[in-house]
């Protein structure tokens, strides 16, 4: 009798569990039209409810026989699990549905302010948050867990902006993925023109002009390997000469008209396209703009001081940005510092407003196009930094295409960080005049995480506002990690780093302490990278050129400044950035 009654509840179990599966099926299934994002959460939490819901029923079942070999009173205990498997299975279903429902929700723009969509208060609306003052709520604020922040020696002074005239300037092809190694020419040695002339353009979109900076003499084309251009040279003149552009009615032209203009300005060329960090085609519209105004990296310049002065250029280029998407234009701003943020970003119109915080990478545009909305499978979105949009606002206010940049000199082997004002593609040598401290440094054209080493006669990169000079590392460290060494930056608990202020600052060179060896796994990614994505098994599907697995674990999200600091805390010693950029090409390639 008892063994019947045993098979009959084990019998109803089964079929009950079958229709349960049935149902997880359908809702919860890796849709592939889905960002990686999404159908990685629902394949968790597809497996997370099924084995709960398998180790109820098996404890209710062993107890069900436990119960007819025993007395009639063990019933109690029978209804109780049974009881507590129903509420557990409860539970678990509205928390899977609340949590699709926030993602769901940022999928299609849904927002209330904190950023989350959910049928239940989030921990900070119940308990009092650490955020500065001056986040008054009314702004969704996304506060980052995972990152990682490198306090390094050499802060640019930010008391004033030094004018540093450089002799040359150049425009680097090598700088825009995508653009042929050899462009075609528009000039040629020995030629005059006029900041905002063309100088080249892609053959594969030949409506895209790549302009001069300032004006003056071209004096080199300089080439690299198989005769691929690497610069385009400049002698500028002593006073600026600017190519003169006819005003523009923002307000009766078309969206189309619009376009042809900024792409003989050679403003287009500034413009980012995610996914592959790609210059934009002309024919298509972007679902959405990203702006960030600030930056996490380490030594990174301060963008409150760079936009001082030139509000109204910015909101110009806000406006105009305005008119190129059907979709929205995004501004993160940095919830961090005591003091808000400069009130040309907070006061800003014609967008939408995101307080972030969080260490480093959480000023990456990737990671906050995560946050804020995805990108899917076809979306495309374009990303611009705060003094593209500068420029791009003086196109419209002054009739020039003005390419003033203030860079950040930073680094340990500065005499003295500061920041300079100067034009794109600048010659670093002029630069860093007299203010090296010794001969044995490396040139970094960005920050020491994801920046180009350069030699000193070399050019600052098109997109880079910062230039990092470090101790080149070149030294052979005894034993390495088996005897005590100074302190460095580090998320490993071998050195008593955490125990220390947060504040201190590391002297740092470029010795990589290891060799590349085998791809282990540490999850140490998962550690610094706030992105639901999976980085080693992307790297890994990259290695082995597995396309559908690339496309799915989220390869689309992400763009080299954003793995930069996996690289850094990587066991392993992995080209990542590399790694990902061949990813990239290789997805770009394919269409």
């Amino acid at each position: 009798m008892a063994l019947r009654t045993l098979k009959k509840a084990r019998l109803f179990f089964t079929k009950k569990l079958s229709i349960f599966a049935v149902i997880f099926r359908t809702v919860f299934s890796r849709s592939r039209t889905k960002p990686a994002g999404i159908r990685q959460a629902k394949f968790g939490m597809r497996n997370g409810l099924t084995k709960v819901t398998l180790l109820l029923l098996l404890l209710g079942s062993s107890n069900l026989a436990h119960a007819q070999n025993g007395s009639s009173s063990s019933n109690y205990l029978i209804y109780i699990l049974l009881a507590l498997a129903v509420l557990v299975f409860f539970a678990l279903v509205v928390q899977v549905s609340d949590n699709l429902l926030n993602i769901e929700a940022k999928q299609i723009g849904a927002e209330k302010p904190g950023g989350s969509f959910s049928l239940f208060p989030d921990w900070s609306e119940l308990i009092p948050s650490n955020l500065p003052e001056y986040v008054n709520g009314q702004l969704p604020v996304f506060a980052l867990k995972k990152g990682y922040n490198i306090s390094l020696e050499g802060e640019a002074s930010s008391e004033k902006v030094e004018e540093a005239r450089a002799k040359t300037y150049a425009v680097q092809p090598p700088n825009f993925v995508g653009l042929k190694p050899i462009p075609k020419l528009l000039v040629e040695e020995g030629d005059e023109v006029k900041a905002g002339d063309p100088l080249f353009f892609d053959k594969n979109m030949p409506d895209v002009k790549f302009c001069a900076p300032v004006s003056g003499e071209v004096i080199a084309i300089n080439r690299g390997a198989k005769r691929a251009i690497t610069e385009v040279v400049i002698l500028a003149d002593k006073t600026q000469k600017f190519r003169e552009y006819e005003s523009f009615d923002l307000e009766e032209s078309s969206r189309q008209e619009l376009v042809s203009y900024l792409l003989e300005s050679g403003v287009w060329s500034m413009i980012r396209q995610r996914p592959f960090n790609v210059v934009p085609d002309p024919e298509e519209a972007p679902r959405d703009i990203f702006i960030t105004t600030f930056d996490t990296a380490p030594l990174a310049p301060d963008l409150n001081l760079i936009v001082e002065g030139r509000g109204e250029d910015f909101q110009k280029g806000l406006d105009v940005l305005n008119k190129l998407t059907e979709g929205a234009v995004h501004l993160s701003l940095d919830a961090r510092k005591d003091e808000a943020p400069s009130a040309i970003f907070t006061e800003a119109g014609n967008v939408k407003k995101y307080w972030f915080k969080g260490k480093h990478p959480a000023g990456n545009a990737g990671v906050q196009i995560h946050h804020i909305k995805p990108i899917g499978p076809g979306d495309k979105v374009w990303v611009l930094g705060v003094q593209e949009v500068i420029t791009l606002g003086a196109l419209f206010q002054q009739g020039k295409f003005v390419t003033e940049r203030v860079v950040a000199l930073t680094g340990s082997e500065l005499k003295e960080p500061k920041y300079v004002r100067t034009h794109l593609g600048a010659n670093l040598s002029d630069l860093l005049q007299d203010n090296l401290a010794n001969d044995h440094v490396r040139i970094i054209s960005g920050d020491v995480l994801s920046g180009d080493a350069k030699k000193e006669d070399s050019f600052l990169n098109f997109f880079d506002d910062q230039v990092t000079v470090i101790e080149e590392g070149d030294d052979f460290e005894m034993f390495g990690w088996l005897i005590p060494s100074s302190l460095r930056p580090t998320i490993s608990r071998t050195f008593p780093n955490f125990l220390l202020p947060g504040d201190i600052k590391f002297k740092v060179d470029t010795n990589t302490h290891g060799e590349k060896r085998a791809f282990v796994v540490t999850h140490d990614y998962e550690k610094v990278l706030p992105m639901d994505i999976h980085t080693q098994q992307l790297m890994k599907a990259i290695l082995i050129n597995d396309f559908e697995q690339m496309e799915g674990l989220g390869i689309q999200e992400l763009s080299e400044e954003d793995v930069a600091i996996c690289e850094f805390v990587c066991t392993s010693k992995q080209p990542l950035q590399q790694i990902l950029r061949q990813g990239l090409d290789t997805m770009r390639e394919q269409g």
